[in-house]
């Protein structure tokens, strides 16, 4: 498997970008949508047998379906009567099937929407994915990028270009957690690590218009993220938003990284539903509506809420 991810990469940073044409934009969006899992049991981890319809956690079809139709509904809600975002990116993904699942049980179906998806190490069986327009992209090549020493979320490259012919290489990242104390810095130091150098080897291969997009599992103005100076911009840096909220503070750890320059012009935001919070019992305010609260289902989505990014070449 190890050989196959170094050959895959090989090839995906050898491929080159067409000629671009001017006034493109683009529209993406990244989610974390918090245990995302199919209802079935196929036995390859605890987590699989417990997000089941007859695991600890009920996890039923209905259930299911119930989740993807408040996915659903966001991307529309976001659309606002327009057509829908051309990506849309994903975190805690359990395989590519809840991406197909997605697709052809919601409305989402009518809007030809392609699927990009690898199975990572992570021991919970976990995964990045995404959603691309058929209308709006041809994927010229994607692979999944380990981090190396560190079981956990690949980072998902893959480079596209749109049908004006301008080229965009999209970086999906699902960085380790705080889970575990100070000690998880350094991992979540080397994902950052390993985001720079695929930026590098995309750049010379004449990918220079890139965005790195994903939960980096730290607030958007932490200082960890001075090492991608230079390479990219931090959008978040200035967004009063916060996309999940830990007693009764919201953070921005759910955020997205433009190459300096390389778009006329760029605008990033939280996307902050109604359907998609409910009242903070413990603190004033609003939250993040989860699927359960501990094992008690609640019906909602995620304790993530969903971010974008408006492209204009």
């Amino acid at each position: 498997m190890k050989n196959f991810v170094c050959i895959a990469c090989a090839i995906l940073l050898c491929a080159r970008p067409c000629p671009a044409m001017d006034g493109d934009s683009l529209k993406i969006l990244f989610w974390n949508v918090e245990n995302f899992f199919d209802y079935t049991d196929s036995g390859v981890n605890p987590s699989d047998a417990e997000f089941s319809s007859r695991g600890e956690r009920r996890w039923t079809r209905k259930r299911f379906l119930t989740k993807c139709g408040v996915i659903s509904k966001l991307i529309f809600w976001e659309a606002e009567g327009g057509e829908p975002a051309d990506v849309v990116a994903f975190a805690e993904l359990e395989n590519a099937r809840v991406l197909r699942l997605l697709r052809q049980e919601t409305l989402l179906r009518k809007k030809g929407y392609g699927i990009v998806h690898y199975d990572s190490p992570d021991p919970r069986g976990i995964d990045v994915g995404l959603l691309y327009r058929y209308a709006a992209f041809r994927e010229v090549s994607s692979a999944p990028a380990a981090i190396p020493d560190i079981a956990t979320r690949d980072i998902l490259v893959a480079q596209f270009v749109t049908a004006a012919g301008d080229s965009l290489a999209l970086m999906v990242n699902h960085h380790p957690s705080k889970y575990g104390g100070d000690g998880t810095e350094a991992r979540r130091s080397l994902a950052l690590d390993r985001l720079l150098s695929l930026s590098d080897s995309l750049r010379l291969r004449g990918w220079t218009r890139q965005l790195a997009i994903g939960d980096f599992n730290e607030d958007a103005r932490a200082e960890l993220f001075d090492v991608l100076e230079g390479s990219f911009e931090n959008l978040g840096r200035g967004c009063p938003d916060g996309s999940i909220r830990f007693d009764g503070q919201w953070q921005l750890i759910d955020n997205a990284f433009v190459s300096p320059g390389a778009f006329s012009r760029v605008e990033f935001k939280v996307l902050q539903a109604p359907f998609l919070l409910v009242r903070d019992n413990a603190h004033s305010g609003y939250k993040p509506f989860r699927t359960y609260s501990g094992p008690r289902y609640n019906g909602g989505v995620s304790d993530h809420l969903p971010v974008s990014v408006n492209l204009e070449f």
